[in-house]
């Protein structure tokens, strides 16, 4: 049976009667027409990065089947295409909203042969075990309603060698400087973004990743599932990680 994590219980809204995978569904529906304008913004760009250095992690597999777990406006699938050139990307999210942006996305650059955006569910991936050479998630994770339950589903659906790479968010751990992100994050974020967007989406966003096992902690669910070669590789001072994994 899975284990329960204190993040799996983290949701936008604890009045509201709804589950966390609904009220996250609905908390992205909302905020999807600012969102990439908000992320780039916030992050002053560095995200952008922090997509290609984990991206580079799959680059000597070659994988030719590429699966993107909560791909939202697809960020992570037009910058695979481009990167690795992969002859299909499927990316699945819950919200139809991000999904939408996504597809103006991909039409605009011209990959709509290579990619495709569908609704779905990471604890119940809609594909045959062993499908896909490797697995993407972006700041994905978190929004997990069931951690377990849904690297589990990756890890039934990669195909043996294949590799799924994980980049989330992290806590420094510089003193001086955690405190400073911590701060960002907790208060200054979901000021900004409550001028223009959903303060409370971005709440979550802080209350989420204080609650997530990152790093070795992270790395011995990725173990407990069955992932082999398990890495961890902080980035920028430890603000986000990229974490991998064979099967």
């Amino acid at each position: 049976m899975a284990e329960n994590y204190l993040h799996d219980k983290i949701v936008p809204d604890a009045s509201s009667a709804q589950t966390k995978k609904e009220q996250v569904a609905e908390m992205f529906d909302a905020i999807a027409p600012r969102y990439d304008l908000l992320n780039r913004f916030l992050s002053a760009g560095i995200d952008i990065s922090w997509r290609r250095k984990a991206l580079a992690k799959l680059k000597d597999l070659n994988p030719k089947l590429i699966l993107d777990v909560a791909t939202g406006t697809a960020d992570v699938a037009i910058m695979a295409a481009r990167q690795l050139q992969p002859e299909k990307i499927i990316g699945i999210d819950i919200s139809e909203k991000m999904l939408d942006g996504g597809r103006i996305k991909v039409t605009a650059k011209g990959l709509d042969s290579i990619i495709e955006l569908k609704s779905g569910d990471s604890e119940t991936i809609n594909f045959p075990t062993a499908t896909f050479d490797a697995v993407t998630v972006a700041f994905g994770v978190r929004n997990f309603e069931n951690l377990e339950k849904g690297l589990s589903e990756i890890h039934r659906v990669l195909k043996p060698g294949g590799r799924l790479v994980v980049l989330e968010f992290s806590k420094p751990l510089i003193p001086g400087f955690r405190q400073i992100c911590s701060w960002y994050i907790g208060f200054i974020t979901p000021k900004i973004a409550g001028t223009v967007s959903n303060k409370k989406a971005y709440q979550y966003l802080n209350n989420s990743i204080n609650a997530f096992p990152e790093g070795k902690n992270f790395v011995a669910v990725l173990n407990k599932i069955g992932f082999t070669n398990t890495t961890c590789k902080p980035l920028t001072l430890g603000i986000c990680s990229i974490y991998c994994g064979d099967k």
